[in-house]
């Protein structure tokens, strides 16, 4: 019964899929070839409507066929056309599910820093094009180290997409560890942390100075999962009891909101430090969330 119960909601997922994608992306080709700004900009609310009744279907779906159950702390007065960074730590791909169910229609749409590669998922990838979530090389060190003009591709794609979000209401996620946190992980990074991998500070340090002060807060959020980390399968099958989250409202330091963070090094260092100080308390609170 157990994979006829997966197949069965795979399939109504896929169903609201493409019952939501098809008509977004009819009004992002209507948007492209409209000749005024004016209106190419009265279209991005129609988009945004769409991304959210879809992200809504699969919440309700969730509900009626699981017994998962998701308790918010919150710390913050969220506000629809709020300009937020969102970071949070990693640990599953269910972790966007449960981002977009604690937020959907509460703030602006989540939009994602995604790989270059991901623009090919079937559907998706054209609805996170229409939707302006900016895709990335995503560079490694080693890379950069060989070819240094590839991190200043990154910088200025992130100029890019942020350019576009200054004149809307707009939540721009990071999982700032850059990948899902796993035991062997922990153990290679020697990580100071009981619970989470390293940040990594240069992603939200081009944000902040691309943005300036377009974003008038963070929203500092922590996933836990007591019952273990699940995978999409785990959700699907029922088998992930319970999940807790809290979401810290913090204010963005004036001094971080300027400086060149490739090459001013002490900017660098107060940057890191700043990063460093949120993930001691995101700690914390995962000790404290795993406990109950």
């Amino acid at each position: 019964m157990l994979p006829l119960r997966v197949t069965l909601i795979c399939l109504l997922l896929a169903t609201n899929t493409v019952l939501h994608v098809v008509p977004l992306l009819a009004v992002a080709l209507v948007k492209a070839l409209l000749p005024f700004d004016r209106l190419r900009k009265a279209s991005n609310p129609v988009l945004t409507g769409l991304a959210e009744s879809w992200i809504g279907v699969n919440g309700w779906m969730l509900e009626r066929f699981s017994r998962t159950r998701v308790h918010v702390q919150q710390e913050a007065a969220l506000q629809k056309d709020g300009h937020y960074l969102v970071l949070a730590n990693h640990q599953s791909w269910v972790d966007i599910v449960v981002l977009q169910k604690v937020f959907n229609r509460r703030i602006p749409l989540l939009r994602f820093f995604l790989k270059r590669q991901l623009f090919w998922v079937p559907l998706l990838g054209l609805a996170w094009w229409a939707l302006d979530f900016p895709f990335m090389g995503r560079h490694t060190p080693k890379q950069i180290a060989r070819r240094p003009e590839l991190a200043g591709r990154d910088i200025e794609a992130t100029r890019r997409a942020c350019g576009k979000f200054r004149e809307i209401p707009v939540a721009i996620m990071n999982f700032v560890e850059g990948t899902r946190f796993t035991p062997a992980k922990h153990a290679r990074q020697g990580a100071p942390y009981r619970h989470l991998l390293k940040p990594k500070s240069g992603g939200v340090a081009f944000v902040l100075d691309a943005m300036g002060e377009g974003l008038h807060a963070v929203l500092d959020v922590t996933i836990a999962y007591p019952g273990g980390r699940p995978s999409l399968v785990d959700l699907l099958a029922d088998r992930v009891p319970e999940v807790r989250v809290h979401v810290r409202q913090r204010p963005i330091p004036d001094e971080l909101l300027q400086g060149d963070y490739q090459n001013d090094r002490a900017f660098r260092v107060r940057f890191q430090q700043w990063m460093n100080g949120l993930w001691r308390q995101k700690d914390a609170d995962m000790a404290r969330l795993l406990a109950g």
